[in-house]
């Protein structure tokens, strides 16, 4: 319903799991746990979810250099490597940058999560005509995805086409 209200920027989502037991420990096992082993199986995943898309770009949700220093890889990067390494298809790590280094989402209301994220991301890439996927861990609210297409369709992008592993849905 509040994609038909407000349409976001993104196309389309593409998930594989629901973000609950076991799957979301898993993740949280990457993300802090600095368990990589898992992002090629979970690229994998992603690559069969999103191999019916006509896509010419691969980019990787960012991090702020701040937390990217903190965790030392960008879990979205690994998760991404195994879709362009396997469709043939660029990754270009810096035409999205995460330029704010906003509250963590995952402690803010969801009427904050948006406002959160305004002016957080900034693209310096013509990305006239491109047909994009951006790959996520994990989708809550959808406010990352909608301020990073927000930008990504600013600069010109023709289709934008989210992949994450996992979906937080409402009950």
């Amino acid at each position: 319903g509040t994609c038909l209200h407000t349409p976001p920027a993104f196309d389309s989502t593409r998930g594989l799991f629901r973000y609950e037991f076991p799957v979301d420990r898993i993740i949280q096992a990457l993300k802090y746990g600095h368990q990589l082993a898992f992002a090629p199986w979970m690229g994998q995943g992603l690559l069969a979810a999103t191999e019916s898309l006509s896509i010419d770009m691969i980019l990787a949700m960012p991090l702020h250099p701040t937390r990217l220093r903190e965790r030392g890889f960008n879990q979205a990067m690994e998760l991404a490597r195994p879709i362009a390494q396997a469709r043939g298809i660029a990754l270009h790590p810096q035409a999205l940058q995460r330029v704010l280094a906003t509250a963590a989402q995952a402690g803010l209301q969801l009427k904050l999560r948006h406002s959160n994220l305004r002016g957080a991301f900034a693209c310096d890439h013509d990305l006239r005509g491109r047909r994009i996927l951006l790959v996520d861990d994990v989708m809550t609210s959808g406010a990352t995805a909608r301020e990073a297409a927000r930008v990504l369709r600013l600069h010109g992008a023709q289709e934008i086409h989210i992949a994450v592993v996992a979906r937080a849905l409402k009950p």
